[in-house]
């Protein structure tokens, strides 16, 4: 079993994406999934649109979707969040693989291909890469892929900063001198920053249509949202959906998702 694999049996990302923060996280991506299938849909029903859902976990935004009546196909590494994907929803096409490796697919088989996990776990740029290249591949011409990423200055304020491990980082090379996190930080996760996701869209051949900041200032203030009636909560919710766009908030959001479009030339 890999660390991946012993990690995501342990964790649940259906409770996390069920918090407050996690709330902020998955109404934001949804209300963006929602704009792209709209803007290619070009007067064809939901069945006739095709959704790859790659790194699906327990299907958290596969079956939402595929209940919208999309088509729906998700592919996950890890054999406990694709059982409990399988148990959860038959309408789901699942099946075990990874992003490095979509060869089940054939070129151009999606209107919208999502990774929305995959480029948490990939260190190495060119694992990244290869990641976005297939996604490419089995992605339609101007149709769109969402990346999600975790970003550099959410990790370094809150590990290292407001939990006070700042020196520890420091000292055993969890930073590097320009304060980005280096694999020593975290063995499961990769964290980037605005320039790290733009040179990867250059090098995959992809073209941003525009970056939201998935949760922007939720993850720093859990214990505050928490505290917030629901209609405050709300307005929260509102405040960020109207921000979420701002170039001036993205660099700091714990994640990001990058709405990248796919040209009919590579």
């Amino acid at each position: 079993m890999t660390e991946l694999e012993e990690y995501y049996n342990k964790f649940n990302e259906d409770k996390r994406l069920d918090s407050r923060h996690g709330q902020v996280e998955f109404v934001t991506s949804m209300r963006y999934i929602h704009r792209c299938l709209e803007e290619i849909a070009e007067g064809r029903q939901p069945g006739e649109i095709k959704l790859l859902d790659v790194g699906a976990a327990t299907g958290r935004y596969s079956i939402p979707l595929s209940e919208e009546g999309y088509d729906v196909t998700a592919v996950e590494p890890v054999k406990h969040n694709l059982g409990r994907l399988k148990q959860k929803s038959s309408a789901v096409h699942a099946y075990q693989g990874n992003a490095l490796n979509l060869k089940r697919f054939a070129d151009d088989s999606f209107d919208v291909t999502l990774l929305f996990g995959p480029l948490y776990h990939l260190h190495e740029e060119e694992d990244k890469l290869t990641a976005l290249r297939e996604a490419r591949r089995v992605t339609k011409p101007q149709g769109r892929i969402l990346v999600a990423y975790i970003m550099n200055e959410f990790s370094v304020i809150t590990y290292a900063f407001k939990e006070r491990h700042i020196m520890e980082a420091l000292d055993t090379g969890m930073l590097d001198t320009e304060f980005h996190c280096t694999r020593n930080a975290n063995p499961l996760y990769s964290m980037v920053r605005l320039e790290d996701i733009a040179r990867l869209n250059e090098k995959a051949g992809l073209f941003r249509e525009k970056i939201i900041a998935a949760d922007g200032a939720a993850n720093y203030i859990r214990p505050f949202l928490n505290a917030l009636s629901t209609e405050e909560f709300e307005a929260f919710l509102q405040y960020h959906l109207t921000t979420c766009e701002r170039m001036d908030l993205m660099g700091a959001s714990g994640h990001t998702v990058d709405i990248l479009r796919v040209s009919d030339s590579v």
